[in-house]
């Protein structure tokens, strides 16, 4: 057990040092402006501590009744007021670019995290909660640089004020001074004990946090469902056990490092009293003035209370360390594979396709497609069906290469198409699936998403054609109209009819329809069936349907079981089989 303790505090320093070399890379661009910012931190520090220099000499100029020098003091105080406005401005300045290269930073790495969310696999999406991706991009990255912010406010000034509060105490009395050196290492071994448990906590409650945020997400947009169930109580009794978790790692986190600043403060009363006692034997043996002693104190209090800002800065700093691991974990996870650098770019699509000994699982050990063999026809109409889990939707998604295959090819106009470049693959095909998506923006913006320089004529014609143009005009603002997020100021056949309508206005030279008329009244249906059979001709078509009356007028009909294409053909011929499609066919009626 020791030394398995032993190995996980090694594992977990060398996480550390790793995280923090990692943020120095984030901090290098930067480097002129921390540069200029420790600079004026210097300059800010030695000004605070000429001051009690010029205190104490002002204490030294009022020696008793009547033998107080005025004009001394007028000049000292003079110094003084100067020191101070100097001060003022110098930390105006200072922490104008310290709020500067943090906000930069985390707007950099904010963008750098979104856009390798875009880069990153499905198969990484499809295993990560979406609620615990944004808490990595969003509240992560806040408590980053919550902790970089304080550590360019405060450290750098408190590690200035010490050095230069030891040199000048240095300067006043080297006996005393070593009095307040010997016992400041005490505070060092309880900020770094405390410290220590509270990165674990933090750690912990990082990540139950994206637990509860990617939870809560999940109850949301499923909230119909839920009540629709009454799984509400269940719902509570699991949001509860999570939140119960996230508070007592919350709890711990924070009294440990409340503890913090009683326990500095103890140790940094105990230097005081201390410097004060061999101070007042100082000026009764003649080796201090008054002035001087005061002086010193001054300077033992502005000692200690650095500390206690960075050991401040250090209990937040686990917390950001915490959550900037968790970050940079998500930014180091790869990417897809890049395509290759002699990639085939699809410009005249054919629509030829060839599928040979494709094999593809999802998991080593749970095989799904196996030897799938299809050639398709260019502007043929090819209809996929078979019960749930067959592997139609894996067929769509080999398809567009959103994964690849394990073993096979798969061949678009001769090219496989790992050659050709995802962005022209993708671009080819034109595909409506039964899970629709809108973005929160006008009903026009929606539709033109995937040809953002459609005139508005190109809109309106292809709205017409989805049969979407007469509810879009009942809208408030026509096509002018705000969808909210998730489209939900609209049901769920409209939403189906806009998604419809990007199609009809791409004009792709492949098409893939999964379920797409699922939400669609039988009316509505029955002309976007007409409209689809225009839109279909010349070219190649892949019909996801689980009525199989909608497919009747394929070319070829793929009956898929358990990964396997078990017969292929036209409705008539399979019907007349009697096999596997005839008895799908009839357990309709």
């Amino acid at each position: 057990m020791a030394n398995s303790d032993l190995v996980n505090k090694t594992n977990k320093k060398e996480r550390n040092r790793q995280t923090l070399r990692k943020i120095f890379r984030y901090i290098r661009p930067y480097r002129l402006l921390v540069f200029l910012s420790l600079l004026l931190s210097v300059l800010t520090v030695a000004l605070t501590l000429y001051v009690p220099i010029l205190t104490g000499r002002a204490v030294d100029l009022i020696a008793g009744k009547d033998m107080v020098n005025f004009k001394g003091l007028f000049s000292i105080m003079t110094a003084i007021l100067i020191s101070i406005g100097i001060t003022a401005i110098g930390q105006w300045f200072m922490n104008h670019i310290n709020n500067m290269i943090t906000y930069r930073i985390v707007r950099n790495l904010r963008t750098q995290a979104f856009e390798h969310l875009q880069e990153l696999p499905l198969s990484y999406v499809d295993r990560h909660s979406s609620g615990d991706l944004i808490s990595r991009i969003i509240t992560d990255i806040d408590q980053f640089s919550d902790g970089l912010l304080l550590g360019f406010t405060q450290l750098f000034t408190g590690v200035a004020t010490i050095a230069g509060t030891i040199g000048f105490m240095l300067s006043i009395n080297p006996l005393i001074t070593l009095v307040v050196v010997v016992l400041s290492p005490m505070s060092f071994l309880v900020a770094d004990f405390i410290s220590k448990k509270t990165f674990t906590m933090f750690k912990k409650q990082s990540e139950t946090r994206g637990e509860l945020t990617g939870f809560t997400n999940e109850m949301l947009g499923g909230i119909k469902v839920v009540q629709a169930f009454g799984h509400q109580e269940e719902a509570i009794r699991e949001f509860e056990e999570i939140n119960e978790r996230l508070s007592g790692y919350s709890l711990k986190a924070t009294f440990f490092s409340s503890i913090t600043n009683p326990a500095t403060r103890f140790m940094y009363s105990c230097i005081y009293a201390g410097v004060t006692i061999a101070g007042c034997f100082g000026v009764l043996n003649g080796m201090l003035s008054v002035g001087q002693l005061s002086s010193f104190l001054s300077y033992t209090n502005q000692y200690t209370k650095p500390f206690n800002d960075i050991t401040s800065v250090l209990t937040e700093f686990q917390n950001s360390l915490a959550s900037a691991s968790r970050v940079f974990e998500f930014m180091e996870e790869p990417a897809a594979a890049p395509d290759a650098s002699d990639a085939v770019v699809l410009n005249e699509t054919e629509g030829r396709i060839l599928l040979e000994k494709v094999d593809f699982s999802y998991t080593s050990n749970v095989p799904l497609i196996q030897n799938l063999n299809l050639d398709v026809k260019p502007g043929q109409r090819i209809a996929i069906v078979g019960p749930t889990g067959c592997g139609k939707t894996t067929l769509i998604n080999l398809l567009m290469r959103f994964y690849d295959v394990c073993s096979g090819s798969i061949r678009v106009d001769g090219h496989d198409i790992r050659r050709i470049t995802r962005q022209s693959l993708r671009t080819s095909y034109g595909m409506v699936l039964q899970e629709t998506w809108l973005k929160s923006a006008s009903i026009r913006d929606n539709i033109a998403y995937g040809k953002p320089d459609a005139t508005e004529e190109e809109i309106i014609r292809a709205a017409k054609e989805a049969h979407a143009h007469s509810f879009i005009m009942r809208m408030p603002e026509g096509y002018d109209t705000i969808i909210s997020e998730g489209g939900e100021n609209l049901s769920q056949g409209q939403k189906q009819l806009l998604c419809i309508a990007r199609i009809m206005l791409c004009l792709p030279p492949m098409l893939i329809l999964d379920e797409a008329t699922s939400s669609i009244d039988t009316m509505t249906e029955i002309r976007i069936q007409r409209a689809f059979e225009k839109l279909m001709e010349g070219r190649t078509s892949f019909v996801v349907a689980h009525r199989l009356s909608t497919i009747r007028n394929s070319d070829v009909i793929l009956v898929m079981n358990q990964g396997h294409i078990v017969e292929q053909g036209t409705h008539e011929s399979l019907l007349s089989k009697g096999g596997f499609y005839a008895r799908l066919y009839n357990s309709q009626f």
